[in-house]
């Protein structure tokens, strides 16, 4: 190498140290260069680089667009190109650099999350977004990127964030919404993947992880959004209208999810979860029939899906025969010789053998398929009943008639919401009909947004920010209590699809929370449905719920969870007289019309006899009683737990004097 070019050599690499730190001098130094040495392209490329940085973005372009043309196989030069014409509004120029920067390197991640922004910029969506899934499925070969997801998985949750911190590709981004979810800060993870899709939309993966946080979080609007986006996604996957169609039931739009399950299923029959999907919905819709049909065409197709099965037998209207139980026996034998069968199945397959045999009056055997079921399900479960009830010592002792009376202002007034507390299986879905057959009551679903709203005051005690329940409630001021009232109402708000003016929540848990909704919303209404405790408990115990009652899965906790709600409720039938309207489920069966009556006058309607005539209304019911409402009421039911007394001593014990005494209250729970 003669003097000269090591001169030169030596000038351009201080020149291009320079170049982010002082951009003028390297532009400077280039320009010089090229003065003694016009045919150095690598001074021209610094020059072009130069001005990108100095915003001197349309000379940067015509610089660079004729060094690539010079030099139409150094990628470098495509790619500060693309920057500058990207910076610069000059989105064609940008796409024809990068289309042909990809093709020369498609691994390169960051050349397609560009190109899918320029591509966008003119238009081509569906073009942005196919770049968008290129650019995921380059980088996720990035080592980096796959040794931070390694220690994710194995729980190094600050080892992996440390890993990801310097790469800034969409990919290394949703990691770590997902660390963030995992390290239980639901905000940070659903605002990070919001972050991710601003930059990439067509990141399929992220979205469909966003939908699943906002439908945990109860975003169901923005999920909706989103679930309807990823399915106009150009990747022909089922898996994103299975998403919408979930989505769509989260919000009681049972009309669309059941067209979209019966799409996929004309494509391709054979989707057991599918046909599952669509009998759950066919149910609520009170399509009894079509329901049967779909069950028993999920359970063809899978034998050993248990959730099929369990959801056939859950019909109460349906009653499994000597073939079904032998397919359930097989079904079980089937699942026993795998190696690691799953749990779900088994604990579904023993409820509906449960309820197969109870069916044919065999009370022995299904005590005994009950009994397995539900200790499978219970060794998945977590609940603690001493706990439990400290939690609602900790609300008792709150909740005062002092610290109520002097509460009474505030709150937001609106008497639109009519809450139905108590347990599952107490006559609840019951009264929602006959309420949800007035003119001016709207049935929506069971609503977790009261159970939100008080879990999160709840978190701030857990934080350290109050020393206890007591002094978190005390610190709520009139301001407070009116906006966590007006939020509730507007969090409800998407299930309220008739205009009427009041709307019933069934969540039956919202029983821990009367005092609570006195508070931010005085004026709404809390009806407390009440059945014997015998038969209440032995009624929730004997059924598999999707989600949310945990302690229904043991004779003795729910049989303390019921104690823990009578005395609850007593103490604010004390603290603050006529807080909730009871109504006893026996009585109700027996006198119907009296009690309706009563109830409608209780809740300030106008009798009409429509809410007589319940079963004729054809509302969609989520519940397990579904099919229970859609008929006159029968008294059947009501003493049915006497035929497995000899097995129920747990409970009965448990219960003691509140079983004894219903429906009053024993003098131990009473208030003095």
């Amino acid at each position: 190498m003669g003097t000269g070019a090591a001169t030169a050599e030596s000038a351009l690499a201080t020149a291009t140290a320079q170049l982010e730190t002082d951009p003028v001098a390297a532009l400077a130094a280039a320009e010089a260069l090229l003065a003694s040495a016009p045919d150095l392209l690598p001074a021209d490329f610094l020059a072009g680089q130069a001005l990108r940085r100095l915003g001197q973005l349309e000379a940067a372009v015509a610089r660079l667009s004729a060094l690539a043309a010079l030099a139409p196989t150094v990628p470098g030069v495509r790619w500060e190109l693309a920057l500058a014409a990207a910076a610069a509004g000059q989105p064609e120029t940008a796409i024809t650099a990068l289309e042909q920067l990809t093709r020369q390197l498609p691994a390169v991640a960051g050349g397609w999350f560009l190109l899918a922004s320029q591509y966008r910029a003119v238009g081509r969506a569906r073009n942005g977004w196919l770049a968008d899934l290129k650019g995921v499925n380059a980088a996720t070969q990035d080592p980096e990127l796959v040794q931070a997801a390694l220690a994710m998985h194995q729980g190094k949750l600050d080892a992996a964030l440390a890993l990801l911190v310097a790469l800034p590709d969409p990919p290394a981004r949703r990691l770590v919404a997902e660390i963030r979810w995992r390290q239980g800060d639901m905000p940070g993870a659903i605002a990070g993947l919001e972050a991710v899709l601003a930059q990439a939309p067509g990141y399929d993966m992220a979205r469909e992880f966003l939908i699943r946080l906002l439908v945990q979080s109860n975003r169901l609007p923005d999920a909706l959004g989103h679930a309807e986006t990823l399915a106009t996604s150009p990747v022909d996957n089922p898996g994103h209208d299975l998403i919408l169609a979930s989505v769509l039931v989260h919000l009681g739009e049972q009309g669309r999810a059941r067209g979209l399950y019966e799409g996929l299923l004309a494509c391709n029959p054979g989707q057991p979860q599918v046909w599952q999907n669509l009998g759950h919905v066919l149910k609520t819709l009170g399509e009894q029939a079509g329901a049967v049909s779909a069950y028993r065409e999920a359970v063809t197709r899978q034998p050993t899906l248990g959730e099929a099965w369990w959801s056939l037998a859950n019909l109460k209207t349906v009653k499994l025969g000597a073939a079904e139980i032998a397919a359930l026996q097989a079904a079980l034998a089937t699942l026993a010789g795998t190696a690691e069968p799953r749990a779900e199945d088994l604990f579904h397959l023993h409820f509906a053998l449960g309820k197969a045999h109870e069916d044919l009056g065999e009370a022995e055997a299904a005590f005994r398929h009950y009994a397995e079921g539900n200790r499978l399900r219970r060794a998945g479960i977590v609940h603690d009943a001493d706990a439990f009830s400290a939690e609602i010592d900790a609300t008792v002792s709150t909740f005062t008639a002092p610290f109520l009376a002097v509460r009474r202002d505030g709150g937001c007034p609106a008497p639109d919401p009519i809450f139905i507390v108590g347990l599952p299986r107490a006559g609840s879905t019951l009264i929602e009909q006959i309420l949800a057959s007035h003119s001016c009551v709207e049935g929506t679903m069971e609503l977790p947004d009261m159970m939100m709203i008080a879990s999160r005051l709840a978190a701030r005690v857990e934080a350290g920010e109050f020393a206890d329940f007591g002094a978190m409630m005390a610190a709520l001021t009139p301001a407070d209590r009116q906006r966590l009232g007006e939020e509730y109402l507007e969090r409800t708000r998407i299930h309220r699809k008739s205009g009427k003016p009041r709307f019933i929540d069934k969540m039956p848990n919202n029983w821990q929370h009367v005092g609570l909704i006195r508070l931010i919303l005085p004026n709404a209404t809390i009806i407390d449905a009440r059945r014997h405790p015998m038969g209440c408990c032995f009624s929730a115990w004997k059924q598999h719920f999707a989600r949310g009652q945990g302690f229904s899965y043991d004779l003795i906790d729910v049989g303390r969870y019921y104690r823990d709600y009578v005395r609850l409720m007593a103490h604010f039938d004390a603290a603050t007289p006529g807080a909730a309207i009871r109504v006893i489920y026996e009585e109700m069966v027996a006198d119907t019309e009296t009690q309706v009556r009563r109830l409608l006058s209780a809740v300030g309607l106008a009798y009409e006899p429509t809410c007589l005539e319940f079963w004729r209304n054809d509302r969609a019911v989520r519940t397990a009683s579904s099919e229970q409402v859609r008929q006159p009421i029968v008294t059947d039911g009501v003493d049915h737990w006497k035929a497995y007394a000899a097995w129920l001593g747990p409970l009965s014990e448990t219960l003691g004097d509140v079983a004894t005494l219903y429906p009053a209250v024993p003098p131990d729970l009473a208030p003095i």
